[in-house]
């Protein structure tokens, strides 16, 4: 392929991509804003900690990205905005290296693949650290195919991604592990390669001993929480081969082409490694394959290189249309699609203007106290002390703990319990409602789409404060955000995006 006609199909792919970045603007997870929570009180000098004065622990699986928007936090900076435009930017990056790795209809097929599937656009609006993932991986994997081809590459840049990897998320050491070990096979003479490898091991068991001694857990309280359920890792697997089939089919295929079977092997290995530790145990928030995202970019790759092997161009030019076509169909029929298109706003209207109603209400501090299960926007935007009954942000609870003993004993302010109706449920993620609101006076029931309802129970006390204040925010929301319209359709999402 040309540098003109390689310029040209990253021109005309950068436009799909712009365009799809567009269409998902307005989403965001709940999830992100646990982030941020953590991220801004490490900006306000009091450490990575979910509730200032509290015991340290760590309800984040992301160190590296709740680090990097600690550092915009400690400026004023709208983490919101420093997520969405750094995951642009690595899915930018991702974009250009899978069209400059490979070559003729192999580079269309990989780029095409990418820009067409459609949940790369809400991943990367999503606040999380998905798309940066998937690109620090996709970079590793494409310098140790480099080395396989005795291509000169930087010995310091596998150790550093590598690191950032597994500060990622951490299980990223796993996934790229295939890809830093074919590096280090064929440059393990060279001395800076050596040195690479002894910085990486010497600075990665100072964090992990670091985050150990810091909150007394050898992994993040999340996994206590989320992982552990084997039949539901078994579906998963199941879901995600049969929505990147001709992807996966692809890659593996590599493994009988002469001359790329080992490239091959490192790409199914790469995938492999990635995808065991979701396949074997239970995931939560597995929303438009996002867990399976983190190997997409490699999938397309390997895609591509497959693609391109063929030889034959108009049989190559089919492979690879059913291959594009069977992802972009995949990630547009997905069954959540409706509820995700419209989390974003939803979510604005409920969670953030709950949060932002507590945080005016004029609750002095020393009772600004909170129990809630959605721990994201609600803690986050109203910075009051909470408990997180799921326990994702609380240690007893992840451990076994229960929630009605727990939140009952501390007695906080306000109590929010979810409810897929009007009616309030007798239990939530095993609190028992009736007992744990024994006393507290409902004052506010705010509906996020047909089937999510939030319900705020206050102290007497502070009932009028709360119920003035939370009202007033969901108000104005209920409002601006898709006024009159709960229901979980596309048609919703699209004509937000037309103005009807």
């Amino acid at each position: 392929m040309s540098k003109a006609a390689r310029s040209g199909l990253l021109l005309g792919l950068a436009v799909l991509f712009a365009f799809g970045t567009w269409l998902a603007w307005a989403f965001v997870i709940d999830d992100a804003f646990i982030t941020f929570r953590y991220s801004k009180h490490l900006a306000e000098g009091f450490g990575p900690v979910w509730n200032v004065g509290g015991d340290a622990v760590e309800g984040f699986t992301n160190f590296a990205w709740m680090l990097w928007h600690g550092l915009f936090a400690s400026f004023g900076a709208d983490l919101l905005t420093v997520a969405k435009v750094t995951s642009l930017v690595f899915g930018g990056v991702t974009l250009v290296l899978l069209v400059r790795a490979t070559d003729g209809v192999g580079a269309v097929v990989a780029g095409t693949a990418f820009v067409l599937f459609l949940p790369t656009y809400f991943h990367l609006n999503s606040g999380l650290e998905t798309v940066a993932f998937a690109a620090v991986l996709l970079r590793l994997v494409i310098v140790a195919l480099h080395v396989i081809d005795e291509d000169r590459v930087f010995d310091w840049e596998p150790p550093l991604l590598l690191l950032l990897l597994a500060m990622l998320r951490p299980e990223g050491l796993l996934a790229g592990l295939p890809a830093f070990a074919v590096w280090f096979w064929y440059s393990r003479r060279i001395p800076t390669a050596r040195w690479g490898l002894g910085a990486l091991v010497v600075v990665g068991a100072g964090y992990f001993l670091w985050r150990w001694i810091y909150y007394g857990q050898l992994l993040p309280n999340t996994f206590y929480v989320k992982f552990g359920d084997v039949a539901a890792g078994s579906d998963w697997a199941g879901r995600t081969a049969l929505a990147l089939a001709p992807l996966l089919v692809l890659t593996l295929a590599l493994l009988v082409v002469k001359g790329l079977w080992f490239k091959g092997l490192l790409l199914s290995l790469t995938v492999a490694a990635t995808y065991a530790p979701y396949a074997m145990s239970g995931l939560t928030m597995d929303y438009l394959h996002r867990f399976a995202y983190h190997a997409f970019p490699v999938l397309c790759l390997g895609a591509g290189i497959a693609v391109a092997a063929i030889g034959h161009r108009l049989a190559s030019a089919a492979v690879g249309a059913v291959a594009v076509g069977w992802v972009a169909v995949t990630g547009a029929v997905a069954s959540d699609l409706p509820t995700i298109a419209n989390y974003g706003v939803d979510l604005q209207r409920a969670h953030v203007a709950i949060g932002q109603g507590l945080a005016e209400s004029g609750v002095p501090e020393e009772a600004r106290t909170l129990a809630v299960s959605d721990a994201g926007a609600i803690p986050y935007y109203s910075d009051w002390r909470s408990i997180d009954y799921i326990g994702l942000n609380d240690e007893a609870i992840a451990h076994g703990a229960d929630p009605t003993s727990i939140v009952s004993k501390a007695r906080p302010t306000v109590v929010v319990v979810t409810g897929i109706g009007p009616e309030i449920p007798a239990n939530k993620y095993g609190l028992d409602v009736d007992a744990a609101t024994a006393g507290y006076q409902l004052v506010a029931r705010i509906q996020m789409r047909e089937d999510y309802w939030q319900n705020v129970f206050v102290l007497p006390q502070w009932a009028p404060q709360v119920s003035t204040a939370v009202t007033a925010s969901t108000d104005a929301a209920r409002l601006t955000y898709d006024p009159g319209r709960y229901e979980l359709t596309i048609d919703r999402w699209l004509g937000r995006l037309s103005g009807r």
